[in-house]
């Protein structure tokens, strides 16, 4: 699952605040609605793949 995407698609705004080394540290913006269709995406996203498991 790769969080970053789930938050893009949900509405989120990811910015790179800095890279050292090899660690990026990230910000994420977004209202309270996008939020909320992020954590439905990050439910679906985990039955998906227990049920890809079974």
């Amino acid at each position: 699952m790769d969080i970053l995407e789930l938050a893009r698609k949900s509405g989120m705004t990811v910015t790179l605040d800095a890279r050292i080394g090899r660690q990026e540290y990230r910000t994420v913006h977004g209202s309270v609605a996008a939020l909320e269709r992020f954590s439905e995406l990050v439910a679906a996203t985990l039955r998906e793949e227990l049920v890809e498991q079974d």
